[in-house]
Order: structure tokens, then sequence, then C-alpha cells
């Protein structure tokens, strides 16, 4: 399922660094991140949105973005991802308007339901509901942005008389996606419009069964197929191969770690949870990733290398149909020496490798 698009590469920044740092500290080094990835001309800088763990303490993107904006004129910026049922849609929808505003670049706004049971309970809002939340603020804010009145009847927001967002947008939109947390999500995601954001952690497989099944529905619908189709993937590039696999083994570990914990993985809380049960079933092996020793086909499915080998992982997952490439090796404790290699080699030697072996997508 090869794509015709010319791809585009993005770096996903966070608050990370080496152990010890404040958060004030944190916050610092990704906008230093943001502006190598500036300078170096990548599409856009993205962020995640997680709540009171290491695992990315960075609790409302849309914030931080917007000082990245005037950091990095002209550089775009995404999300991946905001989770939608935590936000009033109302609120959600105007800061997605100032945030379009403000900034000159592009704005890509990949939306999902959240994993964390904790973050959930935090905010004292039902998992089970997360669907119809989900579903309710997308509609809302697609409504929203057009820039004209409109009334709307929902659970969580109601504009009874016609109502106008402000800001009105003055003709650029953000592109939106929808995070597809097993290939199931991809036919819920075609049903409401949203271009399906993956992530690498799936195998290549389930990476073609979800774009196939995405752009199945999606025909059947009557809309187009062709769509930009991002992917999340963990990057670590060295001049060796052997270089890049030291740095992924001393760093991955901690990361999925951290996963273990702000997910609860071990006790497997999302029990029969509606929409949610399969989670216990994707998550049951995270613990074994936090030992070094089985990160074999992780690695392999992601992209770590020497410039050569991950421009090749890169032209085999493109080939499977996607044309963005959010790569990061932000996370945590991970020094900025480190991050700034990957960053650097990855727009100097990955990506003409990459082009250069894809004619078609490179016209």
């Amino acid at each position: 399922m090869a794509t015709s698009a010319r791809p585009r590469f993005a770096y996903q920044i966070g608050a990370v660094g080496e152990e010890g740092m404040t958060d004030r500290q944190l916050y610092r080094e990704a906008v230093a991140d943001a502006e190598l990835v500036h300078a170096l001309r990548y599409d856009a800088a993205w962020m995640v949105e997680h709540h009171f763990s290491d695992y990315y303490p960075q609790p409302n993107p849309l914030l931080f973005l917007s000082h990245i904006a005037a950091a990095c004129p002209g550089l775009g910026l995404g999300t991946a991802v905001m989770v939608l049922p935590w936000y009033d849609p109302v609120r959600f929808a105007e800061d997605l308007a100032m945030l379009q505003t403000l900034s000159e670049g592009e704005l890509h706004i990949g939306m999902g339901r959240g994993t964390a049971k904790s973050e959930y309970d935090a905010f004292g809002i039902p998992m089970e509901t997360a669907r119809d939340r989900f579903r309710e603020c997308w509609e809302f804010t697609r409504q929203a942005l057009e820039g004209r009145p409109f009334t709307f009847e929902g659970r969580y927001a109601r504009f009874a008389e016609p109502t106008t967002l402000r800001p009105v947008l003055d003709g650029r939109r953000p592109h939106f996606y929808g995070a597809i947390g097993s290939p199931e999500s991809a036919a819920i995601m075609a049903e409401l419009g949203l271009p399906p954001l993956c992530l690498s952690s799936f195998p290549d497989h389930l990476l073609r069964r979800i774009l196939d099944t995405w752009k199945a529905r999606t025909t059947e619908a009557g809309g187009n197929p062709e769509a930009t189709m991002p992917l999340s993937v963990k990057c670590f590039v060295a001049e060796t191969d052997e270089a890049a696999r030291e740095q992924a083994l001393a760093y991955l570990p901690k990361f999925f770690a951290l996963q273990v914990r702000h997910y609860q993985s071990d006790n497997a809380p999302w029990g029969d949870i509606p929409g949610y049960q399969q989670f216990n079933r994707m998550f049951a092996n995270l613990r074994k990733l936090c030992d070094p020793a089985n990160l074999g086909d992780y690695m392999a499915q992601n992209l770590v290398g020497s410039p050569e080998t991950v421009a090749r992982r890169l032209r085999q997952l493109a080939e499977i149909g996607f044309n963005y490439f959010i790569v990061s090796n932000a996370t945590y404790g991970v020094p900025r020496a480190v991050r700034h290699q990957t960053i650097r080699l990855f727009a100097e030697e990955v990506v003409p490798r990459a082009l250069e072996a894809m004619p078609a997508a490179a016209e």
C-alpha cells in the first residue's frame, strides 16, 4: 500500500533530560529540542499529554506549543495526543482556535481517548464514558471551527442559541487525526472522518491491517482514502548500528518501566470497562520490555541504527502506507547530547537516503 505523497518528518519533543533535573529545567530541554528541530527544517514539533508523573510531566500541550510557536516562528506544531474525554468541548475548541491564530506554521492535532486509569480517576471522569465524550468533543470542535453561528445539543456541551466561536479562523484549519489504540479502532476513526495516527509498537502486519481497514471504511462512506498517515516511532541514530543499539538499550528500559507504573499495567486496571478490555491483553507484556534482553523485536520495529539502517527501515514503513513520521528519542533520562545527535543525523543523513530510494514520493 505504498503512498505517492511525499513523506514528511517531525520530531516529538518532551520535558525530558538527565535524571535529577527540575521540571523547569526539563521544560527548557524541550524548548532547546524544538529550536534545533526548527533550525534543521523538520516539518513540526509534536508533544504528548500526560499528568502527575515522570512519564512526560506536561499536562497542557496546547499551552506549551503556544510558547514554541513564538520561539520558533513558522515551525509546525502537533499533539500526539490530546485526550478529548478530559476536556470541556467548548474550551477545547476555543484553545485550538487560539493556537491556530497565534501560530504561523501548520497545526496537527492528534486526539485519543487516553489509557491511564489513574489520570481518569484524578479527573473524576468514568472511563466507560470515554468513547461518548471523545465523539462529542470532536463533533463539537469540527462544527465550532467552521467560523459560522451554530447550535449544538449534546450531553457535555450545549449551544441553544446560534453562537460563533472566537477567534474565527482566517482560512487555515488544524489537521486532525484519531489515535489508534487497537486495530479495531481504525473503523471507528474512519466513521468519524479522522485519519489514523498509529504507533510503531504494532507489528507491520497489524499496521497494514489498520490502514487497509481505515481506507476501506472511508471509501465505503464516500470519503477520500488518500490522507496524511502519521506514524509515531522511537528513533535512535548513531554513526554505527552498535552505538545506536547501546543508546536504545540504555534508555528504553527506563521508558517502559515508567509506562508500567503510569498505566498500572501489572494490575490490569481496565477490567471490564467498555471499550478498554483489549488493553489488558495489549499491555500484558509491557513489563518484559523493561529488560534490555527483550527489546530486540521492538528495536527492529522502530528506527534504531546507523543512518543507512534507519533509512532502510523508514522505507519499509513508507511502503506500508505511512507518509508522515513523528520520530523521537525524547524519553525519560535521555540527555540533550544523545537527543540532538539523533535529531541531527536523522535530518542530515537519514532523510536524504530515504527519499533517494523513494522516487515517486520525492517528486
